[in-house]
């Protein structure tokens, strides 16, 4: 597992009004400044948000060659912010196909998409599932073209369950999750439970921990964003469960709503940055550990 950065964390820097939050006019930044942001941070990758990019091909070229400068393992980002409506946009749906090769052309192996959000899901997941999965069924034979594995996201859409269930009756390699550790506490959902049963069809992340403000639970601004290691989410459990699924995707971090008490968000990132590269040296060692003592006991 590599350490990587979502450069959603920087939207409101790419222009982006969020939950009341405007684009700060003295920080923009374009993709160029969010990549040597990145490897100046000393990262391994970059989770590239595609609603913020051109698409054209000279871009995408320039795009490649900069992260390959870069030795960036990469993932392309698809659907912000209401993705598939949840199986009823069409449209939306051959815009996913359109950036499968989009995606190949930067060299991702992996596309995230949204199937949805809270607001476009329908009454009954029986419905849910006959709509997003069909149409899911029917884009897996394009990812399958292009060499590109899908990675549907937790989007604050489907609990832990019904997305386990969905992956698996649509079951082909080449749909998979993008597991945010944040999004289904949102749904009052315990993150280490749905790490346990998400873990092992995860195929990308977003490494996302959540505070609590005050106001009504069913807001999304009650759950913010916080710098990892600061609110709800037990990142350590987390990612053991990501360890133990033998995942080798990237850990991006992702920041959405920040919590303003910890803003700038670029501060978040970095703190963020350096907590999840302890986590992650720390799970190495207790493994190499445990290794090195089955080996003596072996002996």
């Amino acid at each position: 597992m590599k350490i990587a950065i979502d450069s959603y964390c920087y939207h409101r820097y790419f222009g982006e009004a969020y939950a009341g939050l405007q684009p700060p006019a003295d920080r923009a930044m374009t993709v160029w400044d969010f990549l040597r942001r990145a490897r100046r941070l000393g990262v391994a990758g970059a989770s590239l948000e595609s609603c913020f990019l051109p698409s054209d091909g000279d871009f995408l070229r320039r795009l490649r060659d900069t992260l390959d400068g870069y030795g960036f393992e990469r993932v392309w980002a698809w659907g912000h912010p209401d993705g598939l409506r949840s199986g009823a946009d069409r449209r939306a749906a051959r815009d996913l196909v359109a950036h499968l090769a989009h995606a190949r052309a930067v060299g991702a192996g992996v596309m995230r998409i949204v199937g949805g959000n809270r607001r476009t899901r329908p009454a009954s997941f029986a419905q849910h599932k006959r709509r997003l999965g069909g149409m899911l069924r029917g884009l897996v034979p394009a990812a399958q073209d292009h060499g590109v594995v899908l990675a549907l996201e937790n989007h604050i859409d489907l609990t832990a369950d019904e997305m386990v269930d969905l992956v698996r009756t649509v079951d082909s390699p080449w749909l998979g999750v993008c597991l945010d550790t944040g999004n289904n506490l949102r749904l009052h959902e315990d993150p280490v439970a749905v790490a346990a049963k998400l873990a092992p069809l995860a195929r990308a992340t977003h490494v996302k921990d959540i505070g609590v403000r005050r106001g009504d639970p069913k807001e999304f601004a009650f759950w913010p964003s916080v710098p990892l290691g600061e609110g709800l989410v037990d990142l350590g459990q987390v990612i053991g469960l990501l360890r133990k699924a033998r995942y080798r995707g990237l850990l991006a971090i992702e920041v959405d709503y920040l919590d303003p008490d910890y803003g700038p968000e670029d501060r978040a990132v970095a703190a963020s940055v350096k907590y999840l590269r302890g986590l992650v040296a720390a799970g190495a060692d207790r493994v190499q550990g445990g290794r090195a003592a089955g080996e003596r006991q072996g002996r």
